[in-house]
């Protein structure tokens, strides 16, 4: 039942991620680095944080016995946001000899993931 759960919002996540990605690049269709992953996990690190606020108050120990954190947490955000991606597209900058714009890439997008996903979990706790 945990893998059909975790099945289930990996399914809808990888399709947000795929949408949110093709709207990002119909809308900055040269972006300077690959800003429709920067904004998807972005994005997401703030969702999962929120999640955890609204649902949990915090970081639950036995969070992997839990159907909406399976679901949400593992499967959406799991497949919605992607480190495999990220990594392909630093490997892709640096090989083509774009280093800062590597570096810009990596420290936004983990500086904001941090940041946002904090922001959520403090938000989520307000609520």
């Amino acid at each position: 039942m945990n893998m059909l759960a975790v099945a289930i919002g990996g399914a809808f996540g990888a399709v947000a991620r795929y949408l949110l990605g093709l709207l990002i690049m119909k809308r900055i269709p040269n972006p300077p680095f690959p800003v429709a992953m920067l904004l998807v996990n972005v994005i997401g690190s703030f969702g999962l944080g929120l999640f955890f606020g609204l649902v949990y108050g915090e970081i639950p120990a036995d969070a992997y016995d839990d159907t909406w954190f399976l679901v949400t947490g593992i499967g959406f955000f799991g497949a919605f946001t992607t480190f495999s991606t990220f990594s392909v597209e630093i490997v892709d900058l640096i090989t083509k000899s774009y280093d800062n714009k590597a570096l810009i890439y990596v420290v936004i997008t983990v500086t904001g993931s941090l940041l946002l996903f904090f922001t959520g979990v403090v938000l989520g706790r307000g609520f």
